[in-house]
């Protein structure tokens, strides 16, 4: 995909727990290098809104849907770039030049900063959360905090490599 620049307009904005949802309506009948931006969908972009404080983005270039009255485009924004995505806002509903080009990023990546570990938990009957005997508790954090670990005077061995025993 080439940078594309496109007059839209930015229909709406949509926030679910994860992702802002951004579509716009392409304005006019002709949408340039139409191929290649149906080939681009479902890949990470770098977006930028013309006039718009945000700057640039990256976001899930979720679809292309044409019909016979408009092209509308679909892009996801994660939920760490909060700060940008409000100051997109005053833009929703308005005409705007949307920048856009490809990004380095795969949708693996996009999405994989998102996913931790946490802790697995189970819901009792009465609501209240059930974890693994063997989490640790604030008292345990509290245990350690208090033992103190003593270091002995560092000395280098035969090699010159600094020993440390404790």
């Amino acid at each position: 995909m080439t940078n594309t620049i496109l007059n839209v307009l930015f229909k709406k904005m949509q926030k679910d727990d994860k992702k802002e949802i951004l579509e716009s309506h392409v304005q006019g009948n002709e949408l340039p290098n139409t191929q290649e931006l149906i080939g681009s969908a479902g890949s990470i972009v770098i977006l930028n809104v013309d006039e718009s404080k945000a700057g640039t983005f990256n976001a899930e270039f979720v679809s292309v849907q044409k019909d016979s009255k408009k092209t509308t485009l679909k892009f996801n924004i994660k939920g760490d770039s909060d700060d940008k995505v409000i100051k997109l806002y005053p833009h929703a509903g308005r005409s705007v030049t949307l920048f856009m080009e490809p990004s380095q990023t795969s949708v693996d990546d996009f999405y994989e900063e998102d996913s931790h570990e946490g802790i697995e938990y189970q819901i009792g009957q009465d609501g209240t959360a059930i974890v693994s005997p063997n989490q640790m508790t604030l008292d345990d954090v509290a245990e350690e905090e208090e033992s103190e670990v003593h270091f002995k005077p560092v000395k280098k061995d035969e090699e010159n490599n600094i020993v440390c025993s404790i």
